[in-house]
């Protein structure tokens, strides 16, 4: 089993950047492919990017690519979500989710069982 925390979210305006960090708790964080998925308000939850075990393999969101990169540290048990170019549209709370590795990263948020709280990502126009 793994815990996550999300920091890194805030008020941002439109065309700036944030970066979000994912802190993993557990000694086994380097098994697990780790995504990130956004829930706005009244919106399902959503794929935004996913990085294998060992960083060997992403995978991105259409509204994603060309503006997001996920990345991993193991040695750190962190995953990152570095965004730029935002826009009022990635307005959201930003979660990530770990889950063993097993194949290509994947884009399904029921593929992953273990959950962050959450961070809050607010980009004004």
């Amino acid at each position: 089993q793994v815990q996550l925390v999300e920091s890194g979210g805030g008020l941002v305006q439109a065309g700036g950047s944030l970066r979000l960090s994912c802190a993993a708790s557990g000694r086994t964080f380097y098994r697990y492919d780790m995504g990130w998925f956004r829930q706005a308000p009244g919106k399902e939850r959503e794929f935004v990017a996913a990085v294998s075990w060992n960083a060997g393999s992403t995978y991105y969101a259409d509204s994603a690519k060309g503006r997001f990169t996920i990345s991993r540290v193991n040695a750190k048990n962190t995953v990152y979500l570095q965004m730029n170019s935002l826009e009022p549209e990635d307005t959201a709370v930003y979660y990530c989710a770990a889950e063993f590795s097993a194949g290509p990263p994947r884009s399904r948020w029921n593929d992953y069982r273990y959950w962050g709280q959450g961070t809050q990502v607010t980009v004004s126009s």
